[in-house]
């Protein structure tokens, strides 16, 4: 047993082997269910092409928030890389300016 959990078993006056329950109870919780899963996986396929292939994390995670889902991004970002969805994005375009150079506006100050 680590130091940390001795110090919460004296604290708590309970038996070694319930602490260890404990934690191993806490630690099966924090594992999602594989249906659940699969079926993030769904929606968030689903929400990808219903956007046109437009939607990164951030607005894929709002949608499902929408239906009642909580997901990390990063959560989505691995699904989405796991199907090979990549959204697209515009590229940033040139933008002309009226001076030749950055430069001479501070010449002619």
């Amino acid at each position: 047993m680590t130091h940390s959990n001795w110090g919460e078993q004296t604290l708590l006056r309970i038996s070694q082997q319930r602490a260890w329950q404990q934690i191993q109870q806490k630690a099966n919780r924090s594992q999602t269910p594989i249906f659940v899963i699969l079926d993030l996986t769904t929606k968030v396929i689903e929400i990808f092409h219903s956007s046109r292939q437009n939607y990164g994390t951030r607005k894929i995670k709002v949608e499902l928030k929408k239906q009642g889902y909580v997901v990390s991004r990063r959560r989505i970002g691995r699904i989405m890389n796991e199907q090979g969805l990549v959204s697209s994005y515009t590229v940033a375009q040139f933008k002309h300016h009226k001076t030749t150079c950055n430069d001479q506006r501070f010449i002619m100050s």
